[in-house]
């Protein structure tokens, strides 16, 4: 049965995301929900330039309407102060405070001029509401990093002087950050807000899905991705983020929380994983069982508190320190409940294999190199709504060390540095300490020359086509006998961007990109820039989606999946079979430029929410390509960095979500990024896009490199 898309649905279920995406870090006295027969004043001028997402391929989706705050609230009954809205309307009337879209690829400034608030208009707005919302905005986008400066990742003055007025002058005030990446809240934070929400940025839908939190329609469940430090030089790899030459990935396997957890609890302000209700939650592990390598988990969560709401129940584990060394806990497992009314419960299940929870030893210190290791000792179970306040629920004893996956070196660095482990001091806490990083022992040149297949004789034109193979009537080695040089060179070129053989202003054609191929039987197919809607250059109006944060920090797979089911469609009424996202790179430090478009931090995280868009767009006939494969951390002269790592570093975070991705998603297409891993560039990568990829993970499908990236030069 052909499937439809039904627009409307489309559109509740991307203003669903926006809703239980939305991370609400406080709410006193109140605040919130807002009573909808109460006057609000609404205050910044991004309220009348909603972001709907980043900017450059992932995020310039050409849209027939975009509902922002002001028109969501007011769709929900809430009434606005006229007096205020106008005095904006007519400030952004001058030429001088018109919407600034830069010039030229990737140059939109971060965030837009603010309106400086004379102390009469505060003084008379503030005589008749009580309760003020003020939304701060930023964009984010490709080629520029986020910066430790005002109108970046700090506040400018004005908006400063915008929030320290509106906390004066009113009883309430709500602040709404409408953002791709964190930014600095320290200021706001000094202000006490009652309220402080990150609202994201929600696609067209956003000002729908935000309305319904602030109106209670939708109790906030979303939880932050990422860990919010005091201070950008606290994350671990702020030593080592910014180069336009090379950067060593010191902190090795200790990225966002899996650093503050082991060596900085006190650096934190808000722990991963985080995120406030309008009510509260019970939760009780009933069982557990052991079964197969396998631990499930049975979570009976009820709501206890007088709202309806969701709940995300996290599961991490804390790994017997070994002599590898581990992190404090690590995220193995989450589910979200259904919205319970008060007094409702449901139970969860939540498993957990034993080999997913693993750990590679890239130097034989184990006595089991280049293998995954379950080291013997006491593993730790605990559950709750972050990982801080998680509590224990279960612990394993193992007896001996277990070997769960035996492999071979592939992708070590060449190039030596120290990486980050524990060592336990005096008074009982964990310390980092540095170690030599393990180098490559045998060269991508070997293997390569090894697993080079037998070439197939040309035969010339037998009148095969595609579909016999599919048929079973010939052999694939028959069918690719034919093609010539020429045709081998064409199958494997992507033919763009705005290629006249599909789609227009799309991004590419590839597969039967010539005359010859086509008369082979093999069809042409489309790719679109994503992964938030698709970027039609031609003009074409396309659904612009929640950004991948966002959709991340709904912690609800089966949403996700939703979501990307009617992308998928939408997909099939353009005529587009691949979309070019997820996008699926570590959120490694806060300043990344491109964190918008990727989903976290953690990388189980990361892995099960893009198969969870893989599944979707694959139900619909359609596929996506997970990118950028990958170190693709940080967008300054992101087309000729170089990213240094340790094959563990590699193995358990960088690769990780890509891997869960190919096994759980079932991901057929794949993109390298510009740069180059330990001294090889991604696209021209033998240990990347075959031994771990294809004789590793068993990928089948396509690998593609990015727009025009370098793939023959080597080294240095």
């Amino acid at each position: 049965m052909k499937k439809l898309l039904d627009w409307n649905k489309y559109l509740d279920t991307a203003a669903q995301v926006v809703s239980e995406g939305i991370v609400m870090l406080k709410n006193e006295n109140n605040a919130l929900p807002l009573d909808i027969n109460e006057e609000i004043a609404l205050f910044g001028r991004i309220q009348f330039s909603y972001y709907k997402s980043g900017t450059g391929s992932g995020g310039m989706v050409n849209v027939s309407k975009v509902v922002g705050i002001p028109e969501g609230l007011s769709d929900c009954g809430v009434k606005i102060n006229k007096e205020l809205s106008e005095a904006y309307e007519k400030w952004l009337q001058n030429n001088e405070n018109i919407y600034d879209f830069g010039e030229g690829w990737g140059s939109e400034p971060w965030s837009q001029k603010e309106m400086p608030l004379d102390d009469s208009l505060v003084k008379s707005v503030a005589s008749q509401c009580r309760k003020a919302v003020v939304v701060i905005g930023r964009t984010a986008g490709e080629e520029q990093e986020n910066r430790v400066e005002a109108g970046s990742f700090l506040l400018t003055d004005t908006e400063k002087e915008m929030l320290s007025k509106v906390r004066s002058s009113f009883e309430k005030m709500i602040v709404l950050l409408n953002v791709g990446n964190l930014i600095d809240i320290e200021y706001i934070e000094n202000l006490k807000p009652d309220s402080l929400l990150y609202v994201w940025q929600g696609g067209m839908t956003g000002g729908t899905g935000t309305a319904a939190v602030l109106t209670g329609e939708v109790s906030p469940s979303g939880k932050l991705t990422d860990t919010i430090g005091y201070s950008v030089s606290d994350y671990p790899s702020a030593q080592n983020f910014g180069s336009t030459e090379r950067n060593f990935y010191c902190e090795d396997i200790y990225v966002g929380y899996r650093y503050f957890e082991t060596f900085a609890k006190d650096k934190v302000r808000y722990p991963f994983g985080f995120g406030l209700s309008y009510t509260s939650f019970e939760t009780d592990v009933s069982s557990v069982t052991e079964n197969n390598g396998k631990l499930t988990f049975s979570v009976t969560v009820k709501n206890n508190g007088n709202y309806k709401g969701k709940e995300v129940v996290q599961l991490y584990v804390q790994a017997p320190q070994g002599k590898l060394g581990k992190s404090a806990r690590v995220l193995c497992g989450y589910e979200k409940t259904k919205e319970l009314m008060p007094e409702e419960s449901e139970t969860l299940e939540i498993t957990v294999k034993l080999s997913d929870i693993a750990s590679y030893d890239d130097s034989g210190i184990s006595g089991n190199k280049s293998c995954y290791i379950l080291e013997a000792g006491e593993y730790s179970f605990y559950i709750g709504s972050d990982v801080r306040s998680a509590e224990k629920v279960h612990s394993l004893n193992l007896s001996d060390d277990i070997v769960t996956e035996k492999l071979s070196q592939a992708l070590a660095p060449v190039l030596p540095f120290e990486r980050i482990r524990p060592s336990l001091s005096d008074n009982g806490q964990f310390i980092a300490v540095y170690e030599n990083v393990p180098l490559l022992e045998i060269y991508e040149n070997e293997r390569r020359s090894a697993g080079i297949p037998e070439e197939i004789e040309y035969t010339g034109d037998k009148g095969i086509k595609l579909s016999d193979v599919l048929s079973g009537r010939n052999t694939m080695e028959e069918f690719i006998a034919q093609l010539s040089d020429e045709d081998l060179s064409c199958i494997i070129r992507g033919e763009g961007m705005g290629s006249p053989r599909v789609t227009a202003g799309t991004a590419s054609a590839f597969g039967g990109v010539s005359d010859s191929l086509t008369e082979y039987g093999i069809p042409c197919g489309c790719c679109s820039d994503g992964p938030s809607g698709m970027r039609l250059d031609c003009g074409t109006k396309a659904f612009s989606l929640p950004n991948g944060t966002m959709i991340a920090s709904t912690f609800n797979k089966e949403l996700a999946e939703e979501l990307f089911e009617y992308m998928g469609l939408e997909m099939t009424v353009n005529k587009v079979e691949c979309l070019l996202g997820p996008g699926m790179n570590i959120h490694r430090h806060p300043l990344n430029g491109r964190n918008f478009e990727y989903f976290s931090e953690d990388c189980y995280l990361t892995g099960t929410l893009a198969a969870a868009e893989l599944r979707g767009l694959h139900k619909s006939g359609v596929t996506g390509t997970i990118k950028h494969f990958c170190g693709n951390n940080q967008e300054t002269n992101r087309h000729f960095l170089e990213t240094v790592a340790s094959e563990r570093a590699l193995r358990e975070i960088y690769l990780k979500g890509f891997e869960i991705a190919v096994k759980q998603g079932k991901a057929d297409s794949i993109m390298t990024t510009y740069g180059k891993l330990n001294g090889i560039w991604t696209a021209g990568s033998f240990d990347l896009n075959t031994v771990i990829l294809r004789d590793e993970w068993g990928f089948e499908g396509v690998s593609m490199t990015d727009w025009w990236a370098n793939i023959s030069r080597r080294g240095g």
